[in-house]
């Protein structure tokens, strides 16, 4: 994927828009980062993600139980033939696979919506997380970069984020709040990941 072999190979995992994924490859091209993209695989073909990486000729594969029979030795291949280091899930919407989680060990990165281990688990995701920091009253909510291991949210966490949750607070105002410190916290958890793991 690229001449520069020194560098960490980052791919990504998305399901919907990838905001994350978006501003992480641009750190990449700006060298705010110091790793090169591999390829993205989505597990939807309709997804706004997927459309932006056929507009900017980045290399996408989509990836899902429409495609293969195998969906996660198809995504360990596309991933490996891309020189894959290290995959950052940026909105994808299934569980990792057996077969990815060994091939990639302690290498998947994630990003969640909320203040971990506080409403993280199966079937908390994207605006339940929200309405399930509103319904217990919390007054701080964030985002969590976490390592992705075989169990739902229950990685090593690598960095957190911080956003006061105000009395008048709606999903979709807390959805803003957090989605807002998603990039940077992504970024800055990815490069101190990248220095701790030797690259």
């Amino acid at each position: 994927m690229t001449s520069d072999q020194s560098l960490p190979v980052i791919s990504f995992l998305a399901s919907h828009g990838g905001s994350s994924a978006r501003a992480i490859i641009a750190a990449m091209a700006t060298g705010d980062m110091a790793a090169v993209p591999g390829i993205l695989i989505t597990n939807n073909a309709d997804s706004g993600i997927h459309a932006w990486c056929q507009e900017q000729g980045f290399p996408c594969a989509h990836v899902s139980a429409k495609t293969h029979d195998d969906e996660d030795g198809a995504i360990v291949a596309a991933l490996e033939q891309a020189n894959t280091d290290i995959v950052v899930c940026s909105g994808y919407m299934k569980k990792i696979g057996p077969a990815t989680l060994a091939r990639f060990s302690g290498k998947i990165l994630n990003i969640h919506p909320s203040l971990l281990p506080r409403h993280g688990g199966q079937g908390l995701y994207g605006d339940r997380v929200h309405a399930a920091v509103l319904a217990a009253r919390d007054v701080v909510s964030g985002a969590t970069v976490h390592v992705v291991t075989a169990e739902y949210d229950d990685g090593p966490v690598i960095g957190q984020s911080r956003v006061d949750v105000a009395p008048e607070e709606t999903v979709a105002s807390l959805r803003a709040k957090v989605q807002g410190t998603e990039p940077g916290l992504y970024i800055e958890c990815l490069n101190r990941f990248l220095a701790q793991s030797g690259f």
